[in-house]
């Protein structure tokens, strides 16, 4: 059996929920890989509707282990909540699992976060507020606390008292007014504690017993690729790796255990915050593709930047990962549209550019260069075969799969489950 990674091939917000609730019904073991609750996966099955921000998507199929990896930054605070609606909602969360050696999110990030997005005022990277990049600078540093902490009460307490001095401290540095308090955070910790105690534990021996095995993985990337700390549009990114090696090494899976990338992509471009967007549309276009789309995060409720689909900055994301297959969500989204548009190269000071350039000035410089096609006018919804389509969209499709040079193995058309054309399998055990 595969273990089959699920990467964003954009800025994330592609559809990526929807993508690793249908594969995770087959799947033995769903693995969120790295991020914390910065990250929104929307979920529409016959369960109900989910934004799911750290349980893995996993969680929907009675039978799958989910776990939560060594790379993810965790609020347990959020996590918490997250499992109370999930119960709520009828959903059991008794096979879930939360590795000890993941960083915990403590308070003092999120004031961390927010300092620091006010030093930046003229600048802004546009952070969730989340405290996810404090959290993993505190992970480099080596002075964050793992969620293994909580099982230790008798040193719990001494290393929160540590940490809470030293952030306090930097937010005196950086001109904040704000601190966090010891005492509430130690009794909350102890709570959670409590709560969450008997799902932490080391997972390695899990997962190596299921490698050796054959099980079935997935490994649930959050974000996107053009998000990630070293191959994104820095400093405009998330503190994690993004990619299909990150979450590789965000589990601890070694790369001959590997079989498949599965990239998600949508059928045209948002990004949320600031950064380069060329393909950004500014007009009449990009607000109805917005409105028609809800395009609003399902974490900040911020509204999304849209732009139409970016093939150079897809043709570096399916190099840098290795993706096997496309999984194209959103293109009943376009079914109004008279026509669209496909950037297929960049215009730089007169130079036609396959791939983005590495500099943040010059990729923010660079002019698209179109592709105009007709659009179909039709409803895409309820579409079962490939060949039923409008042979307009069916030519959008094609041309997305020749100029990044990957099949397009699954259509996305609607935010249910069930809506979507299966081409071909994104592993061999996904159902038809």
């Amino acid at each position: 059996m595969p273990v089959v990674a699920v990467v964003g091939g954009q800025w994330g917000d592609e559809g990526k929920g929807k993508i690793i609730d249908l594969m995770a019904q087959e799947a033995e073991f769903v693995i969120r890989s790295q991020g914390g609750d910065n990250a929104g996966h929307t979920v529409v099955n016959p369960l109900g509707e989910f934004a799911l921000h750290l349980v893995p998507c996993g969680v929907f199929n009675p039978e799958a282990v989910c776990i939560i990896a060594p790379g993810v930054a965790l609020n347990p605070a959020i996590l918490i909540e997250e499992i109370d609606r999930l119960q709520a909602s009828g959903v059991s969360t008794d096979r879930l699992l939360l590795s000890d050696r993941a960083q915990m999110v403590m308070p003092y990030h999120l004031l961390l976060d927010r300092a620091l997005e006010n030093q930046r005022a003229d600048d802004p990277i546009g952070t969730t507020g989340r405290g996810i990049g404090p959290a993993y600078g505190d992970k480099v540093a080596r002075v964050g606390l793992r969620m293994g902490d909580l099982l230790h009460p008798d040193t719990l307490e001494a290393k929160v008292r540590v940490a809470v001095q030293r952030a306090n401290g930097s937010l005196g540095s950086m001109g904040s007014s704000q601190r966090a308090d010891v005492e509430q955070i130690v009794k909350a910790y102890q709570g959670y504690a409590q709560r969450l105690g008997p799902m932490i534990r080391d997972i390695a021996p899990m997962v190596s017993q299921a490698i050796a095995r054959d099980a079935s993985i997935l490994l649930e990337g959050a974000q996107g690729t053009l998000l990630d700390l070293d191959h994104g549009n820095y400093p405009y990114v998330t503190g994690s790796s993004c990619t299909v090696a990150g979450l590789l090494q965000g589990v601890g899976i070694p790369p001959r255990a590997f079989s498949r990338a599965i990239g998600v992509y949508k059928a045209y471009s948002t990004r949320v915050g600031s950064g380069p967007l060329p393909t950004e549309l500014l007009d009449a276009t990009g607000e109805y593709i917005r409105e028609r789309a809800h395009e609003f995060g399902a974490t900040t409720g911020r509204a999304r930047r849209v732009g139409w689909f970016d093939s150079v900055v897809s043709r570096y994301t399916v190099a840098i990962n290795g993706f096997d297959a496309v999984a194209l969500t959103r293109i009943d989204m376009l079914d109004e549209m008279s026509s669209v548009k496909l950037c297929t190269a960049y215009e730089l000071d007169g130079e036609r550019l396959e791939l983005p350039p590495s500099n943040l000035d010059l990729h923010a410089r660079c002019q698209p260069i179109y592709e105009e096609l007709p659009g179909w006018r039709k409803n895409t919804r309820g579409t079962d075969r490939f060949e039923d389509l409008p042979k307009e969209a069916i030519h959008f499709i094609q041309r997305i799969e020749a100029l990044l040079g990957i099949p397009v193995n699954l259509i996305g058309l609607g935010p249910e489950r069930s809506e979507r054309i299966m081409r071909q399998p994104l592993w061999p055990l996904a159902s038809g």
